[in-house]
């Protein structure tokens, strides 16, 4: 994740400039209302990258005393799993679905307004990394492959161990497929390949999200928020910077970090209705 938080930042930096309205595209960006919302989200996102990077691993006794049987009924089955091989395997779709929205700039339509789907695009994963980040660095959830013993003791107390809530890799491959199936949607109205879209963009993050779980890096409940997360960001993110929207939300959105004392402890994202 903090790959992609630096590269969110280089990304901001270069294409500021290509956020003004573009004709012929079904979508409004304004620099005045944009530009905030990713430099907050990247500016968020980075914040709870470090509250994640602070966290204190489990200690040796703390892992002994976990018992499977006190996760939840609806997660217990995967708790022990640990296959490296699977864990290997979802960085393939994973890493490739951040190349899915470039690859709907093949698209005629789309690449005429590249500049445009780049910045919704920077905005999506910035919104998607901000709600991982804070959730996941003001959490502490043991991951499947704690309660193994199977598993080295020090990969068991690492701090990363407490990272199951949510899974990540599945929330940022859920909003880059959703984001580009829905880009394709709104520049090729007309197109018999929709359907066929929106099916790759749903097997994508799905199968990132069973093999994050055959890992032991999150349980299913952890999966289904990403994967729900994610395509949200995707869908919503461009839906809401539709020049036709019917959703009957106007885009103005204001980020307004939380504070308690000194710290800050999250984000308020609101939109005028």
């Amino acid at each position: 994740m903090k790959s992609i938080i630096s590269l969110l930042t280089i990304f901001t930096i270069l294409v500021c400039p290509a956020m003004a309205q573009e004709n012929n595209s079904p979508y409004k960006t304004r620099f005045a209302v944009d530009a905030p919302v990713i430099a907050a989200g990247v500016g968020l996102s980075a914040y709870g990258l470090s509250l994640i990077q602070d966290k204190e691993g489990f200690t040796e006794a703390e892992v002994l005393a976990l018992n499977k049987n006190d996760v939840n009924s609806f997660d217990r089955f995967s708790a022990g799993y640990h296959s490296k091989s699977a864990k290997k395997a979802s960085d393939f779709p994973f890493y490739g679905s951040f190349a899915m929205p470039f690859a709907m700039m093949l698209n005629k339509n789309v690449g005429q307004k590249a500049g445009q789907v780049l910045v919704l695009y920077i905005e999506t994963m910035a919104v998607t990394g901000t709600l991982f980040t804070l959730a996941n660095g003001n959490t502490e959830r043991a991951r499947p492959l704690v309660y193994s013993n199977e598993v080295d003791m020090g990969d068991r107390t690492e701090a990363n161990a407490q990272n199951s809530f949510f899974a990540g890799h599945t929330a940022a491959t859920a909003a880059a497929s959703f984001f580009a199936a829905k880009v394709f949607h709104d520049f090729n109205p007309d197109s018999g390949a929709r359907p066929y879209v929106w099916a790759v963009a749903a097997a994508v993050p799905a199968t990132v999200g069973y093999l994050r779980l055959k890992a032991g890096k999150h349980f299913l409940s952890d999966n289904l928020i990403g994967y729900t997360v994610g395509a949200a960001s995707g869908i919503l993110i461009p839906q809401l910077h539709k020049k036709t929207n019917n959703t009957g939300i106007s885009l103005a959105p204001t980020v307004i970090p939380t504070f308690n004392g000194a710290a800050a402890q999250g984000a308020n994202l609101s939109y005028t209705f």
